[in-house]
């Protein structure tokens, strides 16, 4: 069975380095399309949709931002899995404090280097070693700022109440971009934050061979 997977915003597939699947599954990246202008995330998640192979069944894995899109391809898509990674299935589940961001349109005036540069100040105090450190301030200086900016309105302007099938759902305790407190996890990693695809690798993959074997 083929797992497509989508990485977080502002991150590509080399996010996904450590996670090892049970046999039987073969990783494909789905990786980034040029969002079209006022695009909705449905919208962008239908078209990334098309490169998915349906003649044979298959999963679906998005890890934050790439959650979200993974949820609305459920929709119009069936696949066999849906996995979720430290992301949210339904848009209630957004943080208050996303929601006074979009209601001052704070995503439309602060500058995208800004929040790069924040991005890579976070780097020093997370759990990733100092190779995937470096790693990441790559992904962080190589990622497109209109890309940014498009999936900042997409998440703040996302609406879904329905819930993919059959989930899992496997969120950090310590997640403090998306709190667990908001959303309904199926399965916790009590000292996990946001990118435990990378820092808490060797649990997560432990809990995917579980639940996936």
């Amino acid at each position: 069975m083929k797992a497509y997977f989508i990485s977080g915003m502002a991150a590509d597939e080399r996010v996904f380095k450590y996670i090892q699947l049970p046999g039987g599954y073969e990783i494909v990246h789905l990786t980034w399309i040029a969002p079209l202008a006022h695009e909705s995330l449905p919208a962008y998640a239908a078209r990334l949709a098309q490169r998915i192979d349906t003649n044979e069944p298959f999963a679906l894995v998005g890890l934050s931002f790439g959650g979200m899109l993974v949820t609305e391809i459920a929709k119009v898509l069936p696949p066999a899995r849906v996995i979720l990674i430290s992301s949210i299935p339904l848009s209630a589940h957004l943080p208050r404090y996303f929601r006074l961001a979009a209601a001052f349109r704070l995503h439309k005036i602060v500058p995208i280097s800004m929040i790069k540069t924040a991005a890579r100040w976070k780097r020093y105090i997370s759990g990733e070693n100092a190779a995937d450190k470096k790693l990441l301030w790559e992904i962080i200086d190589s990622s497109d700022p209109a890309f940014i900016r498009w999936s900042m309105e997409a998440v703040l302007t996302w609406k879904n109440e329905v819930l993919p099938q059959p989930l899992i759902h496997i969120h950090g305790g310590y997640d403090i971009v998306l709190p667990q407190r908001y959303t309904h996890p199926t399965h916790v990693i009590p000292k996990a934050g946001h990118l435990m695809v990378m820092a808490q690798h060797a649990e997560l993959n432990a809990l995917l061979q579980k639940l996936l074997a």
